[in-house]
């Protein structure tokens, strides 16, 4: 095996058990015999939210230990699949493996890094049309759309539960979840203002237009949250849905709008099929808003939570540039990419994996 090469294995190796350490794989393992013996307790499903608990987290606990003893086993068997690649006088199958390893646990080593509170839970986006007219409109709109592709890439389901659509073109705001362990703390690093520079679709004369969509997320809400919504402060108030139609959507005074009274927070909901779903789904974002207000207020630096304690956060975080030249940057990370129709098509990874990292490191000093 060639030096350089030998040398990125062990590198990929001491990442791999710098990984193992932080993880803790033995408290893991105790984790799961733990769970295991009270998914085995005839009387669990008693109770079917613990027992839901436990058997997801069994799942969980479960998955992880599993992804990094194959990566290490993977890794172990490197070296091997080298020499016979070597014999043969072509080693192009193990560099691809060798590249698919550091991959892999480039993304494991940055999902250790999401220890915050709420870190492990869905994700609930807002997404709102900022400066711009009907541009802003429609990059809130495009902004949708990036994250629901980058959703579907990685094999998580969006549950989108409401959208606002402008008069001309795109959407004034939109309510979605994205679900799935750690997208909270995988997303949360997108929460600020996204600012477009383009060629305006919309401009006869073809002048370059600057837009603007702030984003939103939040974690989505469990039952030990205990977030109480007293019915006397929530207003709901129900209408007929608008926007494009199909089946029940537009036929019936489905769509329901919530308001708390204490704090005016309003949601929205109107894509589910009757009013008992839409209210539910706009009762998980309230409570969603009302987890991050407690929050606020209970502590002085938001770091668990999207703002980061950092006015950056609030601030223009990411310019996507079409026009005079191609580009997407990050500025609090200054990661760039030279492709924006790929990041728009829902590549993000590079970008969400430079957020984290650039958050961990704020944290430590």
């Amino acid at each position: 095996m060639q030096p350089e090469t030998n040398a990125r294995i062990q590198d990929l190796r001491q990442t791999l058990s710098n990984i193992e350490k932080v993880m803790d794989l033995d408290d893991m393992d105790a984790r799961a015999r733990e769970l295991e013996e009270k998914a085995a307790e005839p009387s669990l499903w008693d109770d079917p939210d613990h027992a839901q608990q436990v058997t997801t987290e069994l799942s969980n606990v479960q998955a992880k230990l599993r992804k990094v003893r194959e990566l290490r086993q993977r890794l172990e068997d490197l070296p091997v699949m080298y020499e016979l690649a070597e014999e043969e006088g072509d080693t192009s199958l193990a560099d691809a493996e060798r590249g698919e390893l550091a991959e892999a646990i480039s993304a494991l080593e940055v999902t250790t890094m999401l220890s915050g509170e709420y870190d492990d839970r869905e994700a609930v986006i807002n997404i709102r049309s900022g400066a711009g007219g009907v541009d802003a409109a429609d990059w809130a709109e495009m902004l949708m759309r990036m994250y629901t592709r980058w959703a579907e890439k990685n094999g998580h389901k969006v549950d989108v539960y409401d959208v606002s659509y402008a008069e001309e073109a795109g959407i004034k705001s939109a309510t979605f979840v994205v679900h799935g362990e750690y997208m909270y703390g995988t997303l949360s690093v997108e929460q600020g203002a996204h600012r477009l520079v383009r060629i305006s679709p919309f401009d006869h004369q073809a002048r370059r237009q600057t837009s603007f969509a702030e984003v939103e997320v939040l974690p989505v809400v469990e039952q030990s949250d205990s977030i109480e919504v007293p019915d006397n402060d929530v207003r709901v108030d129900v209408y007929r849905s608008s926007g494009p139609g199909g089946q029940s959507v537009n036929t019936t005074d489905s769509a329901v709008r919530l308001t708390h009274l204490p704090t005016g927070i309003v949601v929205t909901c109107q894509n589910e099929k009757s009013q008992i779903q839409n209210k539910a789904a706009a009762m998980r974002v309230l409570q969603a808003k009302l987890l991050e207000r407690k929050r606020q207020e209970e502590k002085a630096e938001l770091d668990a939570l999207g703002a980061g304690g950092n006015a950056s956060w609030g601030n223009q975080m990411r310019s996507y540039v079409l026009h005079p030249y191609q580009m997407v940057k990050d500025l609090r990370t200054d990661y760039e990419v030279g492709d924006p129709s790929k990041v728009l098509d829902g590549d993000l990874d590079g970008l969400i994996d430079a957020g984290i990292r650039w958050r961990m490191a704020q944290s430590e000093s």
